[in-house]
């Protein structure tokens, strides 16, 4: 039991958003019963509000991290595939290591670049175009048909580099997210009234307060988790990608 909740298993969805969330379902339950607020309203409407918005982005962020890793074990496999191209070339020792070097800070840079939240890749593109003039400086070397194949993995380098910077970039939309959030934090006020009209007024506030705090708090950890489920790669949440897998060198 401690091993578990010392991983933080059932602890990390829980933040500073959870604690907001539960003060506004405390309070709502408070002042409902303070001013004797007592309603029946169709609840169908306000939970699609928040239901539809947040499963649909949940899914949404499940298929970024998907396609995160297909791209990743792209990214790792062209590399790989580049560096046995150019070890079993004629090129010299040096030219060998030097050229495993670049390719090892393509690798380095790129980790970097995903878990850093950076949002420029210049740095990135510019290791990256050291590998083109490497080959194209030792073309004699390597030959004309290697040179080719070489290029084709290097194009999926290059794809799968571009692919995983904007799934960095892009996110899931942001106004959906928001609108669903303002409807996590309202629906205490609302379903409060309801639920006590469904218990009856004498009944026992703690059951109340049960119920809605909850509710609440359900909802809110859900939209945490696909908060940190829709960037995968800052190894803050549970699901996150083990970015040091996909180094060149692990």
């Amino acid at each position: 039991m401690y091993k578990i909740f010392s991983n933080n298993l059932y602890l990390s969805s829980i933040n500073r958003k959870t604690l907001i969330a539960l003060i506004i379902a405390a309070a709502a339950v408070f002042l409902a019963y303070r001013f004797n607020m007592s309603f029946d309203v169709d609840l169908t409407l306000l939970s699609i509000a928040i239901i539809f918005p947040l499963v649909f982005t949940i899914r949404s962020s499940f298929r970024r991290r998907e396609k995160a890793l297909e791209h990743l074990s792209q990214f790792r496999s062209a590399i790989k595939t580049l560096y046995y191209f150019v070890s079993s070339s004629s090129l010299s020792a040096e030219e060998k290591k030097e050229i495993e070097g670049v390719l090892e800070e393509v690798s380095e840079k790129t980790i970097t670049h995903l878990k850093n939240h950076k949002n420029s890749i210049r740095d990135l593109d510019d290791q990256l175009n050291k590998v083109y003039h490497f080959i194209s400086s030792n073309e004699a070397v390597l030959g004309k048909g290697l040179k080719v194949k070489i290029f084709r993995y290097l194009n999926d380098l290059h794809e799968s580099v571009d692919n995983l910077n904007a799934i960095l970039v892009h996110r899931t939309p942001i106004s959906l997210k928001a609108y669903c959030k303002i409807f996590i934090y309202v629906f205490p006020v609302i379903y409060t009234p309801t639920i006590i009209h469904s218990l009856g007024i004498d009944t026992n506030h703690i059951i109340a307060y049960v119920l809605v705090l909850l509710t609440e708090f359900v909802l809110i950890s859900l939209y945490n988790i696909q908060d940190d489920l829709e960037y995968p790669f800052d190894a803050k949440g549970l699901d996150d990608i083990k970015l040091d897998q996909f180094k060149m060198k692990r």
